[in-house]
């Protein structure tokens, strides 16, 4: 459902994205570009269920499929289609590879696993909860320089320039991929025996050193041969890039086996700031070199910036190869206040969490007569008060009990402050560096925006907007996507830091044409002119026309609001509420001449409809509070 929203609000603003992406205009281009956006996604998804599962040996014959798949179809297509060919071919060689291993993990490798650890206590949600809420944060950063890259330069490039660095795009990423996957099994394994981490690791760069090595070398040497069968343009423009892709790859193996290793110990706050470091490196510098560079500044900007990140990941490998425990990071001691009691195990709540395990285990050591009774006993009476996520620390998990006050009703103020204490620290960490980032983002975007030169044009474009906004402001841009997805996915929500993050997307979209001189055109109708009249007049305005210009902006931003109290009042989730707000806001910009006609109207029909609902869920409440008081005195 993500990806099919966000597949549509890709098409919605197509022309933001520039020419290269017109040909999917088209309904029937469309349909298939969101149906091959669902189908990336369950095959990405499908290699790492594989790897969870132990079967990494059926990732690279998927691979192998899919990429074999799609030569053969892109010589069928590239005749019979000639503008989406090798589109079409990319989206049916999909199918080649989700439909046969969909059925092999459902059929197969799904039941046996269950069948081999049904003796095994399996995570609960909210185990899994607390990891994702930082393994996923650190997984968008990442997407996000991998996808937006490509992207980048389709926005800056022809659509020849836009063809010669894909080629080489994907020529070199096929190494950056073995270093992933590389990782992700490292993960797998490690994570069933911890104390295997350092042999894994160890193991894991042997056989990076074997299979890519020569690999990059071969590239790097081969690189004009390489490209020559697409054509001489190729070869000439593009071996810059393949071959500044290909010496990226070697760094990259340091960094991505770093972040096996945060996953394995359970260290998501780190992994999160290290993959966002990753990718605001990359794409900030990709911005400013492309400029001046050509397509190569790319290749540059990831050369760059993997050897700088190889350099701060290099220190915790070498931990993990020697068995040493990790040491908290500089960023931890910065926000985070110690004691010589927490030494050890680097927080409160985890020195308290070691020593009731501790005593659980004594306990029933001498309860139970053999291992297996011992050790299934401790999980389920542990698991009462403390949680393992996934692959690290033990986290404290509140007791029902706990929160009840002492007339036996509910005590909000009880649960919060046990809810406050359970939080994984490092969220708390992760959430004062999106605070400081989108902060970061609003310097860079507006600060060079006042020094570039206005527009001279009538009529405004997305692509030519995107032309004219300064390399340091496009970078901006991309952080504050980035800082909201990393908000939207923390475990706990932050409407403060979501609130903020939204502000300043929506005065950033608004503002940055008007910066430029190119305001938008005055609203005309009924609706607008007779309230537009009335407050220039008691502002002691000479006339109207800067309220109809911005008046609409306004009852978008009203609207947004309005969206929000009935997305809370139907009780989706907070992560669902945020997304679809955002969303709407990029396509309410994108869209905002056919809508600024009908925005203050539709402003009126929402805020009406969110007070209505906002009156049944408080009749409702107050309903359920004197059921429950009834029912407490029989």
């Amino acid at each position: 459902m993500v990806v099919c929203v966000a597949a549509v609000a890709f098409l919605f603003t197509l022309d933001l994205w520039g020419p290269s992406y017109a040909p999917l205009g088209g309904l029937t281009a469309g349909i298939l570009f969101t149906a091959s956006c669902v189908g990336w996604a369950l095959l990405t998804l499908q290699d790492g269920v594989l790897t969870g599962l132990r079967k990494a040996v059926w990732v690279p014959v998927g691979n192998a499929v899919f990429s074999i798949g799609k030569l053969l179809l892109l010589v069928v297509f590239a005749t019979a289609l000639p503008v989406l060919g090798i589109f079409v071919s990319w989206a049916a060689a999909i199918a080649l590879s989700v439909l046969p291993l969909g059925w092999v993990i459902f059929r197969r490798l799904i039941p046996r696993q269950a069948a081999a650890d049904v003796d095994r206590e399996p995570l609960r949600m909210r185990d899994i909860g607390r990891f994702l809420a930082g393994d996923s944060v650190g997984s968008l950063f990442s997407l996000a320089m991998i996808n937006l890259l490509p992207v980048m330069v389709a926005v800056r490039f022809d659509a020849a320039h836009n063809g010669f660095f894909y080629i080489a795009y994907t020529v070199g990423g096929t190494m950056e991929f073995m270093a992933i996957n590389m990782a992700s099994s490292l993960t797998a394994h490690a994570s069933h025996s911890p104390e295997s981490l350092a042999g894994g690791v160890r193991g894991a760069l042997r056989r990076m050193t074997v299979l890519l090595v020569p690999v990059v070398v071969f590239l790097i040497v081969f690189a004009p041969q390489i490209l020559a069968p697409f054509g001489e343009d190729y070869a000439a423009h593009g071996t810059m890039v393949l071959r500044l892709l290909a010496a990226a790859a070697l760094p990259r193996v340091a960094v991505e086996l770093y972040i096996g290793v945060l996953r394995v110990q359970g260290r998501t706050g780190v992994l999160a700031l290290l993959q966002g470091t990753m990718c605001v490196l990359v794409l900030g510098s990709a911005a400013m070199l492309l400029g001046p560079v050509g397509i190569s500044g790319a290749g540059m900007a990831m050369l760059v910036s993997m050897t700088v990140m190889a350099a701060v990941s290099v220190p915790g490998l070498r931990a993990a190869l020697s068995g040493r425990e990790p040491r908290p990071s500089w960023f931890t001691a910065l926000v985070r206040r110690r004691g010589p009691e927490v030494e050890e195990y680097g927080t409160t709540w985890a020195r308290r969490a070691a020593e009731r395990r501790e005593e659980a285990a004594a306990e029933y050591a001498q309860e139970y007569g053999t291992d297996w009774a011992r050790q299934t006993s401790y999980l389920r009476s542990v698991h009462d008060d403390t949680a393992t996520p996934a692959f690290g620390f033990p986290v404290y998990v509140q007791d029902p009990q706990e929160s009840v006050g002492a007339s036996g009703e509910p005590d909000p103020g009880r649960a919060a402050v046990r809810s406050e204490q359970a939080l994984d620290p490092g969220e708390s960490r992760l959430a004062l560096a999106l605070w400081l980032l989108l902060g970061l983002a609003a310097v860079l975007f507006w600060a060079p925006l006042f020094q570039a030169s206005d527009i001279t044009m009538d009529q405004l474009s997305g692509t030519q907007l995107l032309r004219a906004l300064p390399p340091v402001t496009l970078t901006a841009g991309v952080l504050l996507i980035v800082v909201h997805s990393a908000a939207v996915s923390l475990l706990r929500p932050r409407p403060a830091l979501l609130s903020a993050g939204l502000l300043v997307t929506f005065a950033a979209l608004h503002s940055a044409p008007a910066v430029l001189g190119w305001e938008p055109e005055p609203v005309r109708g009924a609706w607008y002119e007779s309230p537009a009249g009335f407050l220039a007049s008691a502002a002691g305005l000479d006339s109207p026309e800067p309220l109809l210009r911005w008046l609409p902006a306004f009852c978008q931003l009203l609207c947004l609001v309005a969206v929000l109290a009935i997305l809370r009042a139907t009780g989706l989730p907070v992560a669902a509420q945020w997304g679809a707000v955002w969303l709407l806001a990029v396509c309410g910009w994108a869209l905002q001449r056919p809508l600024a006609p009908v925005a203050l109207p539709l402003q009126l029909l929402l805020s009406c409809l969110a007070l209505g609902l906002w009156y049944i869920s408080r009749v409702r409440g107050r309903r359920r509070r004197d059921a429950r008081s009834t029912s407490a005195q029989n």
